[in-house]
């Protein structure tokens, strides 16, 4: 509690401004370096052995009806290696057999001035020849030509499609038609790049930050207009252009807004209901920033006042929050801040006679989960449950170490009816979600300036 005790003026002095420093239309910049992207490549080539290849195939284009697709993003492995935007490339990372010479070779879309009248600008051979790193770039209908010198007798392919199903499927016919001169074998390239991608660099690091400050300053902005809005969707659309308008090219995941009984579903994306005025509404909301996503919860109360049900889990919740945050160290096992919420909000439920018998046997058997049924903490970078896994490559679970970033987010939910609970709790659903960094000594809490306290909530609203 000391801590939200020191925050409180700084809280209500950023929801007066509504988080200022975004208030100035030149916003910063961030981005990573082309000599970060290369170094990416570069460490994967000098962890292969000789005569294995590495494929990377950019994300599809995907079509949502007739002549429209859906807007166009790229692979998060391929962003992660090239910072390559454009849809139809291939990146392959190859160390030759005898000489273990390395080679780094990009297939993108040629340029075409006709249907660049119509669809933009394309960087073609020539652009990519420009990426730091790059040895040889071709126009990637060149690729099928070409793909025998790279795959032929390869003691390894390490491949990821992106998702593109038909090149897998051309793919996986043309190594059956190399027979004993494909690959030995084929491994997932996450196995390879999840590992790096788990670990944050300062410049991934204050993406991050960016895109976690405009998802606070938007949410801000939104609770401050909340008491004239009628519908969920008016409340996300509220939040959606406060994304926008700080600068966020897309939204890390579709919004959850649900308000009353709608706070009790754990990932309703609907928001279209009537705002239940005397409920509490459940925002859990991202910008997407440059590639990084933030991923931050906050429960308010519409009307802008907690009720004394409404306070009490809400501040249990909040308590599980702050003690899980707390067990974020460097060497601890990933699971042990679940852990550490698990039993606070076990034992606070026993104390509001919401749960009854031994904290031990009541987590033991799992009675918890008819209120909180989900996970505390999932990995966050380029994508909003980010690569990495609960375990090791050897089996053993991941332990915390200085660089890793993760959600810190407990929550209880009381359906209406649920059995054996006094309706006075029905309807209430509360969910507290931060995003954290471990650091060397400790951690950081990258949405800790985001206003969390009941408090300093009402506050806002107010």
């Amino acid at each position: 509690m000391r801590t939200l005790f020191v925050r409180l003026p700084l809280v209500i002095f950023l929801a007066a401004c509504s988080y200022g420093r975004f208030n100035n239309q030149s916003l910063p910049q961030n981005t990573i370096t082309p000599g970060e992207f290369a170094g990416r490549r570069q460490h994967i080539l000098e962890n292969m052995s000789p005569g294995e290849v590495a494929l990377f195939h950019s994300a599809p284009t995907v079509n949502r009806n007739d002549d429209v697709d859906f807007p166009y993003r790229q692979d998060s492995d391929f962003y992660y290696l090239t910072g390559w935007e454009e849809p139809d490339a291939i990146l392959i990372l190859q160390k030759q057999k005898k000489s273990g010479k390395t080679n780094t070779v990009l297939f993108v879309k040629p340029r075409n001035p006709h249907m660049e009248i119509w669809t933009g600008i394309r960087q073609g051979p020539e652009g990519a020849m420009t990426l730091e790193g790059i040895d040889t770039a071709y126009a990637n209908d060149a690729f099928e030509d070409m793909r025998g010198s790279f795959l032929y007798s390869a003691s390894k392919l390490i491949l990821s499609d992106g998702g593109d199903k038909a090149f897998r499927t051309n793919l996986d016919e043309w190594l059956a038609d190399a027979g004993n001169y494909a690959p030995a074998t084929i491994q997932r390239a996450g196995t390879v790049t999840a590992p790096l991608r788990l670990i944050k660099s300062d410049a991934e690091i204050a993406l991050l930050q960016q895109a976690i400050d405009i998802t606070g300053a938007s949410l801000v902005d939104a609770w401050g207009k909340l008491k004239n809005l009628d519908y969920e969707w008016q409340l996300a659309a509220e939040v959606e252009y406060g994304f926008k308008k700080r600068g966020a090219q897309r939204l890390g995941f579709s919004s959850i807004v649900g308000s009353g009984k709608n706070s009790t579903i754990l990932h309703y994306e609907t928001n279209r209901d009537l705002l239940d005025k005397s409920g509490l509404v459940v925002m859990d909301v991202g910008a997407e920033y440059n590639y990084y996503s933030a991923d931050v919860t906050r429960t308010v109360p519409v009307d802008g006042k907690f009720s004394p049900e409404q306070k009490a889990i809400y501040e249990l919740v909040l308590a599980a929050n702050e003690a899980a945050i707390d067990a974020v160290q460097p060497g601890v096992n990933w699971r042990e801040p679940h852990n550490t919420a698990l039993r606070v909000i076990t034992e606070g439920l026993v104390e509001l006679g919401l749960l009854e018998g031994e904290v031990d046997t009541l987590i033991t058997q799992n009675k918890y989960r008819k209120f909180f049924m989900h996970g505390t903490s999932h990995w966050l970078g380029l994508d909003v449950h980010d690569v990495g896994g609960h375990h090791q490559v050897d089996g053993s679970p991941w332990e915390l170490q200085p660089g890793m970033v993760l959600t810190i987010e407990p929550g209880i939910y009381i359906r209406h009816g649920l059995e054996g609970v006094d309706p006075k709790w029905y309807n209430i659903g509360v969910r507290i979600e931060d995003d954290v960094l471990v650091t060397k000594s400790g951690h950081r809490v990258l949405s800790g300036d985001i206003p969390k306290s009941v408090k300093a909530i009402e506050r806002v609203i107010k």
